[in-house]
């Protein structure tokens, strides 16, 4: 079996590092420090922690790893090959020339398409007909090495980012599997990638969340999915945030961009800046509970007809 270094932090990882524990000798783990969530702060582990500790193997968590200790307890760590996943910082070049076969990544796009830390994320917002996982050789620049394997995968109208994350984490363990025998016995493909044609998927900022109602549904529509159900899109309903976890397009309904045009007894229409309009289907107003519209609406004692969600 092959000594093993993993790089990984969210839940994306787990299952990739769960399948090399099981295929070859894991000898470190390396991932993001815990970090405080929720209301209370509580200081939690990474996802990737989580699995390393029930298997005994040892965690290095770096805030930073360029000049770090740990760093040099890797370089140290005779290994025959880096494999990251998700981990969230780039590597410096002393580290990625130290094992023997170097170091691969799984990234969840089609590369050179998505580039950068939010590929899922942004397939979605941009309306791709496909996404998929490539595995690639890691560089100093972010997410430009060599091609080994790709695999593609439709991404349907009903798929939001909490979806196509669990279907590219299992495809991005399977192609990892089948692909890494070739690596560890240098009979891998290698392409170089095309640069040219690159675009990139920074990490989602709070101003990427906002939901511009003057876009046409369907863009609409994939900004919700495409940021459900994290880190999740926002409007304002009477000044007050409102969360849009779900939706779906009514065609041939028109209104003022932003206009609530019409309720039901399960959805709230709103214009858009196309002849169609959304249908929102699930939502959270600030210091509520996130939930279905029917259950908001049966709460709601005011007249939402002819209100404005806005910016």
């Amino acid at each position: 079996m092959s000594k093993i270094i993993f790089m990984g932090t969210p839940d994306f990882s787990t299952k990739i590092l769960e399948m090399l524990i099981e295929t070859e000798e894991v000898i470190a783990v390396v991932t993001q420090p815990d970090r405080p969530v929720g209301r209370k702060r509580t200081l939690t582990p990474p996802p990737v922690k989580k699995v390393a500790v029930a298997h005994n193997i040892p965690v290095l968590q770096p805030e930073k790893l360029t000049g770090s200790e740990e760093l040099e307890t890797l370089l140290n760590m005779p290994c025959d090959l880096i494999v990251t996943a998700a981990f969230g910082q780039l590597l410096p070049e002393s580290l990625l020339s130290h094992p023997t076969y170097g170091a691969v990544n799984v990234h969840a796009s089609l590369l050179p398409k998505y580039r950068g830390g939010a590929p899922i994320h942004q397939s979605i917002i941009d309306g791709e007909a496909e996404t998929g996982v490539t595995i690639m050789y890691m560089v100093k620049q972010l997410d430009a090495g060599d091609i080994i394997s790709q695999r593609a995968i439709p991404i349907e109208e009903t798929d939001n980012v909490g979806s196509m994350h669990d279907k590219l984490s299992d495809l991005g363990t399977v192609l990892l599997q089948e692909t890494l025998p070739s690596i560890l016995d240098g009979t891998n493909a290698r392409t170089l990638q095309e640069s040219d044609k690159a675009t990139f998927a920074s990490n989602i900022q709070r101003e990427d969340e906002r939901i511009d109602w003057t876009k046409d549904a369907r863009a609409v529509f994939n900004h919700i999915r495409g940021l459900s159900p994290w880190p999740v899109a926002y409007t304002k309903l009477d000044d007050k945030v409102m969360k849009l976890y779900d939706a779906h397009i009514v065609t041939g309904k028109q209104g003022e961009p932003g206009q609530i045009i019409e309720t039901t007894k399960k959805q709230i229409i709103v214009g858009t800046g196309s002849e169609d309009a959304i249908a929102l289907t699930e939502i959270q107003l600030a210091g509520k509970k996130r939930m279905p519209v029917a259950n908001f609406l049966s709460g709601y004692h005011e007249t939402l007809v002819g209100k404005e969600l806005h910016s």
